[in-house]
């Protein structure tokens, strides 16, 4: 991905040089470089409630009330893992972050959970069918509040930051079911 961004970078100064605009690209860069850091510095604020909310739900217990309420359905996509192991509330911690949209706050939690399902296989060099279909739903965009494009658009100057969370909805229930049906044939149908 870097030597892309590079290759980019070198192609559109090169292009600018041969077209005599090399003032118009140097003030794009800059202009770049500057909106960058302040749609982070206007990210900081939405990033740091969710998060917080994140860690007083699960300091208030929430977090394990919720995994016992979606137990039913973690056992059913999960029936490898034990009710009580450490990767079901790591992949429910998961799956909470990713509903609420919190992008990348969401990392650390599927990287745990992987951590914790990793203690259950058996061939260490090879991902077991809980880890694929971990992945595969994570890869599916599980995202019911999209808390982090609304905190985008707020930053960008959306009238409307909010609009987008019907197109989200649909978007992440066809993605998810599609996800879970190739799941379950592969399930079926591929030899451990």
């Amino acid at each position: 991905m870097n030597k892309i961004w590079l290759g980019l970078t070198v192609l559109g100064i090169i292009v600018g040089a041969i077209n005599g605009k090399m003032e118009a690209v140097s003030q794009s860069i800059l202009q770049a470089a500057i909106d960058s850091v302040e749609i982070l510095l206007k990210l900081i604020g939405p990033m740091a409630f969710w998060l917080g909310i994140m860690k007083i739900a699960e300091k208030s217990g929430f977090t394990n009330l919720a995994a016992q309420l979606v137990r039913p359905l973690m056992r059913y996509l999960f029936p490898e893992v034990p009710p009580d192991h450490p990767a079901m509330g790591a992949m429910v911690m998961n799956f909470s972050a990713n509903i609420l949209g919190l992008g990348n706050s969401s990392t650390p939690l599927g990287i745990q959970a992987m951590k914790e399902l990793q203690t259950l296989n058996p061939h260490p060099t090879r991902a077991t069918k809980a880890m694929l279909t971990f992945l595969v739903i994570n890869t599916s965009s599980i995202t019911l509040l999209p808390g982090t494009m609304i905190g985008l658009r707020i930053a960008a100057g959306s009238r409307e930051p909010v609009v987008i969370v019907g197109t989200t909805l649909f978007a992440t229930t066809i993605s998810t079911i599609a996800a879970l049906l190739v799941d379950r044939v592969c399930r079926l149908t591929l030899k451990d």
